[in-house]
């Protein structure tokens, strides 16, 4: 019986990279592919490996003729980048990378919220300027966060911010034990020191982080956003920051990446830009390259897989 056909594909730019599946020698015919060749190789390939995670040419090449992988995993959290209506309709399994990212964001997070509350920034501008400016910075236990998001990314931030002694409520697409409800955030943003976006992008959060939210949230509240770049209208958060309507912000992802040199966004007081690093540690690479290797595993002895997405919310459920 021949070996299944794995396509790659692989990551293109700067910093090219490939993983690592010497493991899977004999066991997978391995081609790869760049954006450009992805449409012609898809009817070719059992199962699609979506290294270039930045990448939205499976949702431009899933459209066309001819046989579909009956497998795709995505070395990313999240998969909005993939799904196109005819992907959705299909009988084809797709995966995510959850269990990667979630510690290392949740560090992240926790990292921004401490910067920001002793003024971090501030302190390394000064030092630049050489000028000896006392300040007072805030506590961090005692204060309240929101985490909007309720996946295994949203779980980890509120873990690590629990340690250092945050109350921290989590929202949800819908209410359950320890979780509240969409319905909630309103309410909640209203008490809230900081509100962390972890949500996925789903048509229910495109946009959600608005004018309107950003205006009910305390002048002194900081919100982070480590989850889509689309969760935020953009340019509300630019007005909500300069306008101090809240405090500052931090950004790790953005509505289009890389961000434009020219953009807004990197000149608004109070605001840091992080260029969407927050999950990126020491060997994140082998360890995606890790996992997809014991998934494949899994798919080629018809074993059940994890992380598994459903593709009509767009995300891995929870009792999964």
């Amino acid at each position: 019986m021949a070996s299944p056909t794995l396509l790659v594909l692989e990551q293109a730019g700067p910093s090219p990279s490939s993983p690592r599946l010497g493991r899977l020698t004999g066991r997978a015919r391995v081609t790869t592919t760049d954006e450009a060749g992805l449409a012609a190789a898809l009817p070719l390939a059992d199962a699609l490996l979506v290294w270039d995670f930045t990448s939205d040419a499976v949702r431009h090449a899933w459209p066309g003729g001819g046989p579909r992988p009956r497998w795709v995993h995505t070395a990313s959290a999240g998969v909005d980048r993939l799904l196109c209506p005819e992907l959705v309709a299909s009988d084809t399994v797709v995966t995510n990378a959850r269990g990667i990212f979630e510690e290392p964001i949740a560090e992240y997070v926790a990292g921004l919220v401490l910067a920001m509350a002793k003024d971090l920034p501030g302190t390394l501008e000064l030092q630049r300027q050489r000028r000896w400016r006392h300040r007072e910075g805030l506590r961090v236990a005692g204060s309240r966060a929101v985490v909007v998001g309720a996946g295994p990314i949203g779980r980890a931030v509120a873990h690590t911010l629990r340690a250092l002694g945050v109350t921290v409520a989590v929202t949800g697409r819908t209410a359950r034990p320890g979780i509240h409800g969409a319905d909630q955030l309103d309410r909640l943003v209203t008490r809230a020191d900081w509100v962390i976006g972890a949500a996925p992008l789903t048509d229910a959060t495109r946009g959600m982080f608005d004018a309107r939210l950003f205006g009910l949230m305390q002048p002194s509240a900081r919100f982070v956003n480590v989850g889509r770049g689309r969760l935020v209208v953009e340019r509300d958060l630019i007005a909500a920051v300069s306008k101090r309507w809240i405090a500052g912000a931090a950004l790790d992802v953005f509505e289009r990446e890389p961000l434009d040199a020219d953009s807004p966004l990197w000149d608004v007081p109070g605001l840091i830009v992080s260029p969407h690093m927050s999950g990126d540690t020491v060997g994140w690479r082998d360890r995606l390259g890790e996992q997809f290797v014991e998934l494949y595993e899994l798919w080629a002895a018809g074993k059940p897989l994890s992380n598994v997405v459903d593709k009509k919310r767009g995300y891995v459920p929870m009792h999964d």
